[in-house]
Formats: structure tokens, sequence, C-alpha cells
């Protein structure tokens, strides 16, 4: 079985929780998922299955979309509702949304970010998290990321416990923790923030009408009808030119062969190489060469 499966994540589960249901569904071990998923936040999660997992990284360059709230007044040990509250500030005023708009431009764009100490980020051999959860401090890397959008959807001030409530979309590239984000948005605000809840809408070109639970799987699994749902290799690598290759350019290929750009009839950067259909192989332009070279092999049969 090879293909990508778009799943939905429910809330409560890991990212690994679904990839070790899916191996007991589908019954084979070669799975891997596209972009980790807090156990808090639920969306899209593109699930690759047999040889697919080779365009793993393909599909993570995609950009992915959240939606999600901000609660304006209290921060967290983990940046959302799973930690321990660690500050407290009245919000004395409603904060008007032209201010929260000013401070969501300021973040748009390429910025830095450190991780949160509650993440899978591996430091040292070790996740930030156990760190985390031995009282232990470290150093974090810093990342740079871009925000292609942050948009303010809507605004609730609750004068009663004096917090406010910021509903956001947010578009941006991978590597991006949307929690650290909505916090920085809180303090530049001049509050403690935290993220109360987050759901991820597109991830790897999937939307979250695309996707099918762990329910929807194993009723197609037990139907007989699962290859409907798989998508190709190719769905991956659907922005790069595509290729058909000859018999005599397949044997070549096959064994490595680098190929002119007469030979796939384009001069991009990268092109996709297809025999009989089928994704064989992503190819680069080798400038000092003047000729196409293996990128990655998919599959040399």
């Amino acid at each position: 079985m090879d293909g990508i499966i778009p799943l939905y994540k429910e809330r409560g589960m890991t990212s690994f929780d679904c990839v070790s249901r899916l191996r007991r569904i589908l019954h084979t071990k070669k799975i891997g998922h596209s972009g980790t998923l807090d156990p808090s936040v639920d969306g899209v999660l593109p699930i690759c299955v047999g040889s697919a997992t080779k365009v793993v990284p393909y599909l993570m360059k995609s950009g992915k979309n959240y939606q999600g709230e901000l609660l304006i007044g209290e921060a967290t040990t983990t940046e959302d509702l799973d930690g321990e509250v660690i500050a407290a500030q009245p919000v004395t005023s409603e904060i008007p949304p032209a201010a929260i708009e000013k401070a969501m431009a300021s973040l748009t764009g390429d910025i830095t970010q450190i991780p949160p100490m509650y993440s899978a980020v591996k430091v040292n051999g070790k996740r930030l998290y156990e760190y985390a959860r031995a009282g232990e401090t470290v150093e974090r890397p810093i990342r740079h990321v871009t925000i292609d959008k942050f948009e303010l959807l809507s605004s609730k001030y609750d004068p009663t416990i004096k917090q406010q409530r910021v509903r956001f979309n947010v578009v941006c590239s991978k590597g991006t923790y949307v929690r650290t984000l909505v916090v920085e948005l809180a303090k530049r605000l001049g509050y403690p923030g935290t993220m109360s809840w987050l759901t991820r809408l597109e991830s790897g070109g999937f939307m979250l009408d695309q996707t099918l639970s762990l329910t929807d799987v194993q009723d197609a699994v037990t139907a007989g009808t699962i290859s409907h749902y798989l998508y190709p290799l190719d769905y991956a690598l659907r922005d790069y030119p595509a290729v058909e290759l000859s018999d005599s350019q397949w044997a070549a290929v096959q064994h490595g062969a680098w190929l002119k750009p007469v030979e796939v009839s384009t001069t991009a950067d990268s092109v996709v190489l297809k025999y009989n259909k089928q994704v064989k192989a992503l190819y680069h332009l080798d400038q000092q060469h003047g000729a196409y070279k293996p990128t990655k092999m998919f599959s040399v049969k």
C-alpha cells in the first residue's frame, strides 16, 4: 500500500498516536506524518504510507493555515491551556481591534522564534519537553520562520473577569510555533497571553474538508475501498514540472544517469521524472555541468 492519507487528527491524541493506530489499521509499519500537531490541536495531518514516506519532506515544504484563539490576561507554562498559570494581569479595558491588527502586522513577514520549552525540538539529543518536565532549562535554538498572513477574525472583551479573547487566522511556513506567535502578540499588547485553542485548516496542500478520521480509515479498510482515498506521490510534487521518460531514458535513470535539458524539455530548476505514469525520481539542474542530476529517487523498479 502506497499513498498519502489526509488525516483529521482529533484533540487529545499525539501525532505519534495517530501513526501507531494507522499501523494497526493498515497492517503496515512504513508510515510517517508530515508535521507534528500538539495533542491539544486538531486538524489536518497528512500521513504517508509505504513508498510515499519518501515525499514527507516535500509535503512539509508547503505552508500551513491555522485558525485559533488567544486568551489575553493569563500566561501558562506551555503557552496553551494544558499548562499551569504562571502570570495573570487583568485587562482593565477592551483592547481596540485597530491596536490588535497593528501588533499582528508587526509579526507578519520573516520573523525569528525561540521554541517553547514544552515542545518536541531536540537539544543535545533530548527533547525540550523532557528538560521542562525535569525542571531544567537549556539554551534553545533560534528559528527563522515566515508569517504570510496574521489576520484578526473577532475580538471579545469580558469586563467581569477582565480578559479578552482574540480569534485569528494565520498562514505560515513550516516550523512555526503558533502558540509562541500569539503569546508574543499578547506581549506586544502589554499583557500575558496563552493560546486557548487551535485548528490546522491546511497542510501539505490538503484542506480540512479533504480529511478522513481514524474511524473513516478503519471503515474504508473493512469495506476494501481504502485505495480510493489514497493520494499518489504526485500530489506532494505537483508544483514541479513532470516529464514522461522513454524506455531508454528510464533504463539510464535507473542507474543514476544525468539528463540534458533537451532530454527533459524544460529549463526549470527541478523536474519530476515519470515512467509509465508513475513517479520515479526528482532531478535538479546542476548549473555548473548544465545537466539534470538526481535529487531523490523514489523507485528504481
